[in-house]
């Protein structure tokens, strides 16, 4: 199948392309082509289409890739809608993720919990023995003074 699709060349952060015409099974840095029927500077906004060389491709049976199908129908060459190239992922819940965290919540709020019962018993016992140490002098006079 023959396939029109842009062919990078260029430095690093420099893009520039080629429009060739390929056969789709070429990889698209291999640099066999068929025919050159313009090129594209994404940089400058620069292009050059050989409209002629594109239609006989296309009516041979062609196809373009999505974003060269953008490209040409923007440049009035093809006609209908535009191909939505870069599609928003959608936003996947994590629901194993979530219970950890809830699980970490709750592990932390138990702990709290369980640090307050303990001050609370310390607090008690301190209350109960200072209770037993006043009635144990309580006690210690009423034998004293008995």
């Amino acid at each position: 199948m023959i396939t029109i699709r842009l062919f990078r060349v260029g430095k690093k952060n420099q893009p520039l392309f080629k429009i060739v015409v390929t056969d789709k099974r070429n990889p698209p840095r291999g640099g066999n082509f068929l025919e050159q029927v313009g090129f594209y500077n994404p940089l400058t906004k620069e292009k050059h289409l050989k409209k002629e060389r594109i239609k006989f491709w296309l009516s041979r049976g062609a196809k373009t890739s999505s974003t060269l199908h953008n490209l040409l129908v923007k440049e009035g060459i093809l006609q209908g809608p535009k191909i939505p190239v870069h599609k928003k992922p959608k936003k996947k819940e994590k629901p194993k993720e979530a219970p950890k965290e809830e699980k970490k919540i709750e592990k932390v709020e138990e702990e709290k919990r369980e640090k307050e019962n303990q001050k609370e018993k310390k607090e008690s016992s301190k209350e109960k023995i200072s209770q037993g140490e006043s009635s144990e002098k309580k006690d210690s006079k009423k034998e004293a003074g008995g």
